[in-house]
């Protein structure tokens, strides 16, 4: 077992019954001309997420561990668009408008790619959503449960949207999570902050809230190659 230290506790965890979840580290998030900036939002605010974050994925990769990447976008027809979020704000362009990198939040545009810095590697797992939370209208509980994945070790942007729901998803399926708080970013730092304070609130009520580098010291501290269930 593997202990890293933690608020509001330590986070134990079998390393082959858990995942590293890096949730939409797009470019329409975190690079200008994208849907984030949009919507009027300071995109460069989330860049200090991804070193820390590829050491971690580093990590998790040279032990042979699960790797879970997601992607928020939509069909090109946009069928799975809701109108309750395609007007939401008011931004310059709307989902599916053309942008710099191609059409907002949609399959196949140029945006919709994970940054290059994080890119997936063959073997890991990339999930397409249509929401916010990693579980709604996919099959991440189904990819869990057939590798027999217990913990989550959380990445992603922003922390109090797509992480914030995906950890609540997650915690209501029994799984366990552990937010990394320099590995997930807002474009409002009150935001992050508030976010993280009500993970670990009550006890752990909805997970944990940990660093990278202490959860880099605790793998180092148990060097054994393992490979999670595949």
């Amino acid at each position: 077992m593997i202990t890293v230290q933690a608020e509001p506790h330590p986070y134990v965890f079998d390393a082959a019954r858990v995942a590293l979840l890096c949730i939409d580290f797009q470019r329409d998030f975190v690079e200008a001309g994208g849907f984030g900036e949009s919507l009027g939002n300071d995109v460069s605010r989330l860049r200090s997420t991804i070193e820390p974050t590829r050491a971690v994925l580093s990590a998790f990769r040279e032990r042979g561990l699960t790797v879970i990447h997601t992607r928020e976008g939509h069909r090109p027809d946009l069928t799975d668009l809701f109108p309750a979020k395609r007007d939401r704000g008011n931004p310059t362009l709307r989902i599916g408008d053309e942008g710099p990198m191609g059409r907002l939040l949609v399959r196949g545009s140029a945006g919709h790619d994970i940054v290059p810095e994080l890119a997936p590697q063959p073997g890991e797992v990339l999930l397409d959503k249509p929401g916010k939370g990693s579980f709604y209208a996919t099959d991440l509980e189904t990819i869990l449960r057939a590798r027999g994945i217990t913990h989550l070790v959380v990445t992603g942007v922003t922390t109090e949207v797509c992480v914030q729901s995906t950890v609540r998803e997650a915690n209501d399926r029994g799984f366990e999570s552990l937010v990394l708080s320099d590995c997930t970013g807002s474009y409002f730092p009150e935001f992050h902050a508030s976010a993280l304070a009500m993970f670990a609130a009550q006890g752990g009520i909805v997970g944990w809230v940990g660093t990278s580098a202490d959860l880099l010291s605790a793998l180092d501290r148990s060097p054994v190659q393992t490979e999670n269930v595949r």
